[in-house]
């Protein structure tokens, strides 16, 4: 049986950094975004274009695809930096540093670590944009547009192949330990979903809940994740994963909330 405890593990420390991170620079990113959150009108264009774009990374040539991950790569990291340190100079050391590792230095140690930066600072900016209720349509719309373009087109499986193969870090991939034959992959979309929903769980219950969902959310992937593992099923839209130990999370606090209140 094949069973890994490193990803889920590194998924679980994302998550809580992410909500660390939230809650110490949340007035910084309102300010920087002048206080604006989106309504369910731009849910459905935001996850459209998400869509859409997964399609056209697949026919578009790779040199495009290079240049449009490495740009906006190059402009998030300036952005997460100044966030930071608000210092334009210093704010410009980062996308530096990535572009001449990605150019002369890189390896799987690097991919994972930009990875990784990318989908904390992904999740920290954009957490600030959602409300509970934008949050609730993102997450159902984007796991159906998830399903469709990983088991019926699949469009995001094409795509992810070609970026890796140009060495663009979208995702977190890491052996399976304790059985390092094997590798685990999870995408930089499913890393924000997670991101996403820990702060929304934050803001809405507090940073314990906020926790304690994250923790679930790894718990119920490292489940999936070990039945994918020892299964003949090789893709499969872990935004399914992530929203079921989500919603898992909030059944248990309703439930705890239900039977607290009847012994009163």
């Amino acid at each position: 049986m094949i069973v890994d405890v490193l990803l889920p593990s590194v998924l679980f420390l994302i998550g809580v950094t992410v909500v660390f991170l939230y809650v110490r620079l949340d007035e910084k990113v309102d300010r920087l975004l002048g206080g604006q959150e989106l309504q369910l009108k731009h849910i459905v264009l935001l996850v459209a274009a998400m869509g859409a774009m997964v399609t056209v990374l697949v026919f578009i040539p790779e040199q495009s695809i290079l240049f449009l991950f490495s740009f906006a790569y190059v402009v998030l990291l300036f952005l997460f930096t100044y966030l930071m340190v608000p210092r334009w100079y210093l704010a410009v050391v980062p996308p530096v540093l990535f572009i001449l590792s990605f150019l002369y230095f890189w390896n799987i140690y690097l991919f994972n670590f930009f990875a990784i930066i990318f989908g904390i600072s992904v999740s920290v900016y954009m957490g600030s944009l959602f409300t509970w209720r934008t949050t609730i349509g993102f997450i159902s719309l984007l796991t159906i547009v998830d399903i469709v373009q990983v088991l019926v087109t699949g469009f995001t499986v094409a795509s992810a192949e070609k970026a890796l193969e140009l060495g663009l870090p979208i995702g977190v991939m890491l052996p399976a330990i304790p059985f390092v034959d094997a590798y685990t992959f999870l995408g930089l979309g499913d890393i924000f979903f997670l991101g996403l929903l820990g702060i929304q769980s934050t803001r809405k219950y507090g940073r314990k809940f906020g926790l304690a969902s994250i923790a679930t959310m790894a718990f119920v992937f490292f489940l999936f994740q070990t039945f994918m593992l020892n299964s003949t099923i090789q893709n499969f839209p872990a935004t399914v994963f992530v929203i079921s130990g989500w919603l898992t999370a909030l059944a248990a606090r309703h439930l705890y909330n239900f039977f607290t209140s009847k012994r009163k």
